[in-house]
């Protein structure tokens, strides 16, 4: 099946967004190991922040892109069009043998529709993930990313039977567990070491809460954010709460004229941080509150209650096997969840079968098997 001339096969992987370079650090890494394979790594540009972008790649230790169309942000259309105008050109030149690509963004789904176009097998990490809400766009590039891969990788056993359910051939579907953790494990104990964050923020181990806030359901819904900040003002009455601020969230909040409402010192408004500190700050907090579906995941891992500010989940064993709990925006049942972490009555969770740092080792296994048997 190899077009290229060179002996090893070659795989083109895809990166835009910063939770795709956490997904594809550990692939690569793994890929390195094996002689046969070639890899090379296509950043899309599609989050425009390249201050923080280094510093992920920085920390993750992945190499300097092959290739960066620079695409930035704009309306999903027109971002999705430009990606794949973008990726079509480096394709022709590069002729992989195999795309991989991870997640749900708009890079995932541009990506698989020009290898679709251009008969280039695609190979999807975290398919079968659902919310059964297609008014989320991620949801809408899950949906159409699985039906044009060839090869999908699972994280959890509900993964796989949406892609039953939905007619997938079983022969290409592949329970491998959960490649966020494998990163999780292997920068565990660098994130343990660092001493700088707390004290920088002013809160002490258990005794603070992490928010991660930025989904335009959440945040562009006047009355649906004020649902959440009077959650979070009557949280913050007993616990700090550590926010580093998403550039939409803080656009939306001087917007809606919310500044105010964020004036206390215990809302503590920081700019957006690495994945090391942010690692820091989610292990030594007492709870999380996110919108955020990576954080599910790292959270049920390192046991840490977590607080899901949405109506669903494309992650559901993270609330029936973990510690997450979907409490949606209802300022009430955020506060009665909350009360059941302070007075030590919340679930204790378990982590899902395979989440333990060696699914990109399963992965890249069977894609040496598949590309040169």
């Amino acid at each position: 099946m190899r077009k290229n001339s060179d002996k090893r096969a070659v795989i083109a992987n895809i990166v835009g967004a910063r939770p795709n370079f956490i997904k594809i650090a550990p692939i690569i890494r793994e890929m390195a190991k094996h002689a046969s394979l070639k890899s090379m790594l296509i950043h899309t540009g599609q989050h425009h922040d390249f201050t923080l972008s280094e510093l992920f790649f920085r920390e993750l230790s992945i190499s300097k892109p092959d290739v960066s169309l620079g695409v930035g942000s704009s309306t999903h259309a027109v971002q999705t069009g430009n990606i794949m105008k973008g990726l079509e050109k480096c394709f022709m030149t590069t002729r992989p043998d195999l795309v991989l690509v991870v997640g749900d963004v708009n890079s995932t789904l541009a990506a698989s529709l020009t290898c679709s176009k251009m008969g280039i097998p695609v190979a999807h990490i975290e398919a079968g993930l659902r919310s059964n809400d297609l008014l989320m766009p991620e949801e809408i590039n899950r949906i159409i990313t699985d039906r044009l891969s060839k090869y999908l990788f699972t994280t959890s056993e509900d993964a796989h039977l949406n892609l039953k359910n939905e007619g997938i051939d079983k022969k290409n579907v592949f329970f491998v567990g959960n490649v966020m953790i494998d990163t999780l494990k292997h920068l565990l104990p660098e994130a343990k070491k660092i001493k700088s964050v707390l004290p920088q923020y002013g809160v002490k181990k258990n005794n603070y809460a992490l928010l991660t806030l930025h989904r335009p359901s959440n945040v562009d819904n006047k009355e649906t954010f004020m649902r959440i900040i009077k959650a979070l003002t009557e949280i913050s009455k007993y616990l700090p709460i550590v926010f580093p601020i998403h550039p939409r969230t803080e656009k939306q909040i001087n917007l809606f004229k919310f500044n105010h409402y964020f004036d206390s010192p215990n809302i503590k408004l920081v700019k957006p941080i690495g994945y090391l500190d942010n690692m820091n700050l989610m292990l030594n907090s007492k709870f999380v509150l996110t919108d955020s579906g990576g954080i599910q995941e790292e959270t049920t891992v390192l046991k840490i209650p977590c607080l899901t500010l949405r109506e669903n989940t494309e992650r559901p064993i993270t609330a029936e096997v973990g510690t997450n709990t979907v409490v949606g925006t209802n300022t009430e049942k955020i506060l009665v969840e909350f009360d059941k972490i302070m007075s030590d009555k919340y679930k204790k969770g378990k982590i899902p079968k395979f989440w333990d740092g060696r699914s990109s080792e399963r992965i890249v296994k069977i894609l040496e098997r598949k590309l040169n048997g």
